[in-house]
């Protein structure tokens, strides 16, 4: 079994791997039944998302952004299978505008590293005022 520090050490090779803007590589990290939910009533976003509608969704944000979104720690609690994460996100759009919302997220990590479930909760308005005009 995973100690916690495994386990913040797997979020942490994550949110790397999220960061670099390869949707192939960051679904490769998530496991086949893994769930994505995000936060809001923000049609378009927020959700609960399957591992394909994940990547459909993180497909079409990255044709906005300058360089793939960053998400950094600033912080992690964990316990047992579960790493909640302070972090903040930061991307330059393509039109000049600037997303980067502090984010909290809770992980499960899986046996195996991967991840197997997410919870994303976000500014739901700084996310529509940028990717839905406001």
């Amino acid at each position: 079994m995973p100690s916690t520090e495994d386990n913040k050490a797997a979020v942490t090779r994550f949110l790397e791997i999220f960061s670099e803007g390869n949707p192939e590589k960051t679904l490769a990290a998530l496991t086949d039944d893994v769930t994505w939910w995000v936060s809001g009533k923000l049609e378009g976003m927020s959700g609960s998302y399957d591992k394909a509608g994940f990547g459909q969704l993180i497909g079409g944000v990255a044709d906005v952004y300058k360089a793939p979104l960053r998400i950094a720690p600033r912080s992690m609690v964990a316990e047992g299978d579960s790493v909640a994460v302070e972090a903040d996100s930061y991307a330059e759009l393509k039109d000049g505008r600037v997303y980067d919302p502090r984010c909290h997220f809770l992980f499960r990590v899986a046996p195996d590293g991967r991840i197997a479930e997410v919870h994303e909760y976000l500014d739901t308005q700084h996310a529509k005022d940028i990717f839905f005009g406001g």
